[in-house]
Order: structure tokens, then C-alpha cells, then sequence
């Protein structure tokens, strides 16, 4: 099909380059606090200047710019990993063109604490509701990938990780991004990657698992994080070292400054990487947001946090050449409903226009604390219906259909016609969710509404799909390293 063409952009060349530019600037006058003794040494042997005592690191401008270039260059010349699911998205580490997607992809997970049942209560995600979010997630055909839909408070916090990946891989086959709070997480989510893919020859081929490390905005990289990062890059796995700044708490109140800020933390990841392994498979990646003056909370959805989004996805991708998914479909109201219906759907569909390739977490509500099942459907609705607006409509000879015109003639009709009966299947969309009746109709249904049909929909799912993507003998080993990693973490 005729598809969408261009993308919307919302920063000129000479803006993109104002933004870089600031990035630079920081590193080299305001540097950064890093907690971590390796990271400094690493960072000192490439040319940086370092302050061991402070744990204050500056990053001289040649220094940054030489890594931006490496990566430029590696991403052009690299044709392994193509794809890999990271974080909040599927995320391509080589060099892919700029373009409206229509086979872009959409990702569960979030690791929320929170759960809105189907029953409309909302409390503590347990373990069962971890288990019934990963089966409903693997049984929306329009969710590509799921992380932890929602994680389950009843497990201690430093076993939390490990745990939800253990239960992630046993119930669906769609693995996205996973959690990894410190070095012993990598290890163990590691070994557990390794019984995934068969080998740690397949897992480098084919990486899956990967967790990933944020700097503490304003320019903090803890000790944790800091560690946690060294450890995927010395294993030759994939990294970006994220981060959130928040404009006008952790970042400046304006939105360039924050953008500025997010790539300078960034870009310090991308040096540090190449310290410890100058064929590191990195990329830069920021995921920003606004403060709300009034309350004191970060809407995740508002209308300048679209625009801060889109500026970076932009920058990510046509600055620094790495395409990368959109922290999209995404809602602040605590409920399904109107509010909830504008944001997620504007969120999914900005995003794809400016050419974004993926696009998650979906299925979540309250500024993403608290996940719903019955959104997570109705979120998956929302992709078909975008994934249909951005596949356009062909122009051809044949899709004229001048001959069917011909054959019914002037006043007939086209409705018993065999070729209606062929396209309408293909092209139309065609929903069991959204609303399409009159009043009389309407009246007589028994379920009215997307949310009633949405919520007997993820019903239907939990009591009839029940993924089995993992043989026995896999199973009892990711049982025999979650027990190994209890044992440890518990005495």
C-alpha cells in the first residue's frame, strides 16, 4: 500500500546543532559526579580530567566528539545486532533509515507497582497479576513485545529483577525490556538469557535480556548504575546509559536546556563505554519530561511533553544516526476514559508520524505506576487503528477498479459485487471494540462500549491463552539460578 510518506520535524539543522553543541559545553565546564572508581580510571585513561577525591569528572570536547563519531561509524558499518528489545522499545544498534513505519512495533512492560483490575479495584500488583499481564499482553496480536506489565510487591525489592524475569520468560515468548538494579542482576538475568537463546554464541548474536543504567539528573551516576553499565559492556552486550531529566526540578525549565542536559548525561555514557571497550555496542538515548508546577508530579502525556519527545527522538535519530524508539502511549489520568482515550492516542500516533520505530510501554495508567489490563487492550486498539492511518491507500490501475465501475454501471451498486466482498476484508478496518451502532442498536447490546467490550476481551484472553514458550529442562534452570540468587540475597 501506498504508505505515509515524510515525517514530521520540529528542529532545523542549525537548532539540532545548537542542542549538541550545549550538550558539549556542559561535559567540558560542569562535568559530572561519578561514584565509581573504575568508571573515573577508565575515563582518566581516554583523556578526560578527573578529580578522583570529588569523584568529578570533566570531558573535554575533541574527547566527546571522537566518540560520537565512532559510533556514527559503527553503526553504519555493523550488520549484528540488528534488532534488540531494550527498555520501553525494540531497538535497532545499526544505521536505518529515516520513515514513517507502518510495521513499527509496540511494547508492554513498565515494572509498575500498581495494578487496576479488571474488577475496577485498584491495589498491589501481586505475583498471580504478573503472571495474568504477561499472557494477556502475549495475546494481543498488536503488542510486539512485553517487559513486566506490572511486578508483584509481595516478592523483597533486591530480588525483584531476577524474580519478574524468571516469571517473563516462562509465560511469554515476546521478551522486551527487563530491570537490572546491580551487577548481581546482570549475572543472574544473564545466565538466564543464555538458557533462552541456547548459548552465550546465540545470546551475542541474538541478544535478549538486557537491562540498561540511568543517570541521577542533574549529572549523577551512582555507584549502582555506574557498575551495572561496566558490567553489559564488558560482556559485549548492547548499552545506552539513559536519562530523564525533568525540566524545572532536574533540568532547566526550558525544554532545550533539558534536551541539552539529557544528551551531555547521555554522551558521558558513550565516552565511558568506549573507555572500558572501544568496540562497544552503544548509543545515545534520553527520555525527558516537564515537571507540573502545580503538583509537583511529571505528566507523561501533556502536550510539551509530546514536543520534548519528539525534539529528542529527532535528535537521536538524525544528529546522532541511531534511530530509536519513543517513550509513547502514555496516559496521566488514573482511569480509563476520555482524558486517558486523547493522550494514549495522541502518544502512539505523534511518535509514528516523526518516524519513530517502536513505540512503548503501553497499558498503563497514573503517570505510569499503576498498570490496567483493561487499558492495555484498549492501548492495543489504539495501534491498529494507527498502524492502519500510517499504511495510506494505493494508487494503481488496478486499485481504480475501473472495470468493477464498468460491470455495475451507472446507478447500481456496489455491495454484492465479489470484488467488495475481497477488498472490504483487506483494506477496511474493520473492530470488535470500538463503537459503530445507532441508538436503537446500541440500546440493545449487551456490552456498550469500548471499555465494556475492551474488559470482556482481556476475560476472554486470560481464560483461553496460555503460553508455554520454554521446554522443562529450561524451565528447571531458570528455577535452579532464581533459587541460587535467593539463596544469596535472603542468607
Amino acid at each position: 500500500m501506498g504508505q505515509l510518506q515524510g515525517c514530521l520535524h520540529i528542529l532545523s539543522q542549525a537548532e539540532m546543532g545548537h542542542i549538541h553543541g550545549g550538550a558539549l559545553r556542559i561535559l567540558a565546564d560542569v562535568g559530572m559526579w561519578i561514584d565509581c572508581e573504575e568508571a573515573l580510571t577508565a575515563l582518566a585513561g581516554v583523556g578526560c580530567a578527573v578529580d578522583l577525591p570529588a569523584k568529578r569528572v570533566w570531558f573535554p570536547e575533541r574527547v566527546v566528539q571522537r566518540c560520537v563519531e565512532r559510533m556514527r561509524a559503527q553503526y553504519a558499518a555493523r550488520s549484528e545486532p540488528t534488532e534488540m528489545p531494550y527498555r520501553y522499545a525494540k531497538v535497532a544498534f545499526t544505521a536505518q533509515p529515516l520513515g514513517i513505519r507502518s510495521n513499527f512495533t509496540v511494547s508492554a512492560g513498565g515494572f509498575p507497582a500498581f495494578i487496576y483490575d479488571l474488577e475496577g479495584v485498584h491495589r498491589r500488583a501481586t505475583l498471580e497479576d504478573v503472571r495474568d499481564a504477561l499472557r494477556l499482553a502475549d495475546g494481543l496480536a498488536e503488542v510486539d513485545l512485553t517487559g513486566l506489565p506490572c511486578s508483584s510487591q509481595e516478592v523483597p525489592h533486591q530480588l525483584r529483577p531476577v524474580v519478574m524475569t524468571a516469571e517473563l520468560v516462562t509465560h511469554t515468548a515476546k521478551l522486551g525490556g527487563i530491570e537490572a538494579w546491580t551487577v548481581d542482576d546482570v549475572e543472574a538475568i544473564g545466565e538466564m538469557a543464555v538458557v533462552v537463546r541456547g548459548s552465550e554464541e546465540e545470546l551475542r548474536r541474538r541478544p535478549v535480556l538486557v537491562g540498561y543504567s540511568e543517570v541521577r539528573s542533574p549529572l549523577c551516576l551512582d555507584r549502582n548504575m555506574a557498575e551495572t553499565f561496566i558490567a553489559y559492556i564488558r560482556k559485549g552486550l548492547p548499552q545506552t546509559l539513559d536519562t530523564m531529566p525533568v525540566a524545572g526540578t532536574t533540568a532547566p525549565a526550558t525544554i532545550a536546556g533539558t534536551l541539552a542536559l539529557g544528551f551531555a548525561e547521555s554522551l558521558a555514557g558513550l565516552v565511558l563505554a568506549y573507555s572500558i571497550d572501544p568496540e562497544a555496542c552503544v548509543r545515545v538515548d534520553v527520555t525527558p519530561a516537564l515537571a507540573d508546577m502545580k503538583t509537583g508530579l511529571v505528566p507523561v502525556a501533556g502536550p510539551d511533553r509530546l514536543v520534548l519527545l519528539l525534539g529528542a527522538a529527532q535528535m537521536i535519530a538524525e544528529h546522532y544516526g541511531c534511530l530509536g524508539g519513543v517513550h509513547g502511549g502514555k496516559t496521566d489520568a488514573c482511569l480509563p476514559g476520555e482524558q486517558a482515550g486523547m493522550e494514549k492516542a495522541l502518544s502512539l500516533l505523534l511518535p509514528v508520524l516523526a518516524g519513530a520505530p517502536a513505540v512503548g510501554t503501553v497499558g498503563q495508567l497514573e503517570n505510569l505506576v499503576t498498570f490496567s489490563p483493561l487499558q492495555l487492550v484498549i492501548d492495543a486498539e489504539f495501534a491498529r487503528v494507527v498502524r492502519r492511518i500510517v499504511q495510506g491507500f494505493e494508487a494503481t490501475a488496478e486499485s481504480l477498479a475501473l472495470d468493477v465501475l464498468a460491470e455495475v454501471g451507472p446507478g447500481g451498486t456496489f455491495i454484492d459485487h465479489p470484488h467488495t466482498a475481497t477488498v472490504f476484508r483487506r483494506d477496511f478496518f474493520l473492530s470488535d471494540l470500538l463503537e459503530r451502532s445507532n441508538w436503537e442498536g446500541f440500546a440493545r447490546q449487551e456490552l456498550r462500549g469500548l471499555e465494556e467490550r475492551a474488559r470482556e476481551k482481556a476475560r476472554h484472553i486470560l481464560r483461553e491463552h496460555h503460553p508455554d514458550p520454554l521446554s522443562a529442562e529450561q524451565k528447571r534452570e531458570i528455577d535452579r539460578i532464581v533459587t541460587r540468587f535467593r539463596e544469596r540475597h535472603q542468607g
